[in-house]
C-alpha cells in the first residue's frame, strides 16, 4: 500500500485513538490518546512480559506495549467491536495490518474474563471502561483473575470531595448525555474495590486536577490512574 493510499483509507475509517502509523501518519481520533499514555505511567520496558488490554478499541495502547518490548499482547473488546457504538473493529484491524502488529484480538466482554480462556497477565491495562459498567465491582473481580502482576486501572471519577468510598450513579443520559456512562467511583471507592477484588498494593498514580505536572483539567477533567499488584 502507497502512504496515498495508506492515508486515504485512514481518512475512511472512525476512528478514536490517535495512532502513530509512521511515515508521519497518526490517526485522526478525537482522544488525546498520545498524552494519555503519559497519564497511565505504562512501563517504559516490558520485554518479555504478557499485557491484556481490556476494551482496547483503536489498539492505541495494545500497539504501544507490543513497541515497549511485551511477549504477548492480547487486545480485548465487546461494545465497540460488535457494533453496539458509533466505530467499530475497523480501526484496529487496519492499525495492525499497518503497523505489521502480532498483537492478539479476541471479541470479549470484561463480564466473562476468565483465566481457562485468557491466561493470566503479567499487565493488564484497564482504561476509560469501568465508569461504562452496571457493576464495576464484578468487573474488577473479573479483571482481577486474570492479572498475576500489575494492574493499570484509569477511569472517570466523581465525588472526589468525599474522603469515604462513594459511587456517583447516572441513570439515563445524565453524564455527558451519554447512555453508556453508567458510574462515577471516587477515589476512596477505587481503592477500597480493588483491595477487596484481592490486589494487596493499590497506589493512586494520578489525578486530575489533583497531580502537579500531568495534563490539565481541560484535557482530563474529573480522571485518575491507579496502579495495583496482586
Amino acid at each position: 500500500m502507497t502512504e496515498a493510499e495508506l492515508r486515504d483509507k485512514v481518512g475512511k475509517i472512525k476512528w478514536w485513538h490517535q495512532i502513530d502509523l509512521g511515515n508521519g501518519i497518526i490517526t485522526p481520533g478525537p482522544d488525546k490518546t498520545i498524552d494519555r499514555v503519559k497519564w497511565l505511567g505504562l512501563p517504559a520496558d516490558l520485554s518479555g512480559k504478557s499485557v491484556l488490554d481490556i476494551g482496547a478499541w483503536d489498539g492505541a495502547f495494545s500497539f504501544e506495549a507490543e513497541r515497549r518490548g511485551a511477549s504477548r499482547v492480547l487486545a480485548i473488546d465487546e461494545f465497540m467491536w460488535a457494533g453496539k457504538g458509533w466505530a467499530s473493529k475497523e480501526g484496529f484491524d487496519f492499525a495492525r495490518r499497518a503497523l505489521d502488529s502480532k498483537v492478539e484480538d479476541l471479541l470479549l466482554d470484561v463480564y466473562d474474563l476468565r483465566p481457562e480462556q485468557v491466561g493470566t497477565f503479567d499487565l493488564v491495562l484497564f482504561s476509560g471502561v469501568l465508569y461504562h459498567l452496571t457493576h464495576p465491582l464484578l468487573a474488577l473481580e473479573r479483571v482481577a483473575s486474570v492479572c498475576s502482576g500489575q494492574l493499570i486501572l484509569s477511569t472517570h471519577v466523581d465525588l472526589i470531595e468525599l474522603r469515604r468510598p462513594a459511587i456517583a450513579f447516572y441513570p439515563g443520559r445524565e453524564f455527558n448525555n451519554d447512555p453508556s456512562n453508567w458510574c462515577g467511583p471516587n477515589i476512596p471507592a477505587l481503592e477500597a474495590m480493588l483491595q477487596t477484588v484481592g490486589f494487596k498494593v493499590v497506589k493512586l498514580f494520578a489525578s486530575s486536577p489533583l497531580t502537579p505536572g500531568f495534563p490539565t483539567e481541560e484535557i482530563y477533567p474529573g480522571w485518575a490512574t491507579l496502579h495495583a499488584w496482586m
